[in-house]
């Protein structure tokens, strides 16, 4: 009777936990993309400050009671839209690719705010491994072996419109 008890209780706590950890996951989602929107993505140490507060810490580590998901997993992709003819489309623009600065994707989109040089989107994701269009969902791990539980986390994922991108209000920019 004593494992029957056990068992069910332990089930309900962890299936508690499962709720709790696919609910937080877009919290921390919404977190990471509020942040990036106004961090200077050419700051590798900021956007390392982001990755942690999205998860709700100020060192690296795991998402509190949730243990296989850490700041490593956050993903935070910039994109362009492009536009061809009537229609716009969210392309990620690569790393190697983004502008050098703020102040340069500032100028980028004063130019032109459908070239790929202009940071117009933040998307940020929670994956084990991604690439610009796939993203491996992090596995949940249970936290009592004794009640076998095991899945693909939901892929959250938060899109925000960028603002200052880091940029200081009022600093002139060598704007064409």
């Amino acid at each position: 009777m004593g494992i029957v008890f056990f068992l069910l209780f332990f089930g309900m706590v962890e299936m508690s936990r499962a709720m709790y950890v696919i609910n937080t996951l877009q919290e921390v989602t919404r977190r990471a993309a509020a942040l990036a929107t106004n961090t200077d993505f050419s700051n590798a140490a900021a956007m390392q400050a982001v990755r942690q507060r999205a998860i709700f810490r100020d060192s690296p580590g795991f998402l509190l009671f949730a243990q296989p998901v850490t700041d490593t997993h956050i993903i935070i992709d910039y994109m362009w839209i492009q536009r061809s003819g009537g229609v716009m489309t969210m392309v990620a623009i690569p790393s190697g690719s983004l502008p050098a600065s703020p102040a340069a994707n500032f100028a980028n989109c004063l130019g032109d705010p459908y070239s790929e040089g202009c940071i117009r989107l933040v998307r940020v994701r929670v994956c084990q491994t991604a690439s610009a269009d796939d993203c491996d969902p992090v596995s949940y791990r249970s936290l009592v072996s004794m009640v076998p539980f095991s899945f693909g986390l939901p892929v959250s994922m938060t899109i925000a419109t960028a603002e200052t991108l880091g940029m200081p209000a009022g600093v002139p920019c060598a704007c064409p």
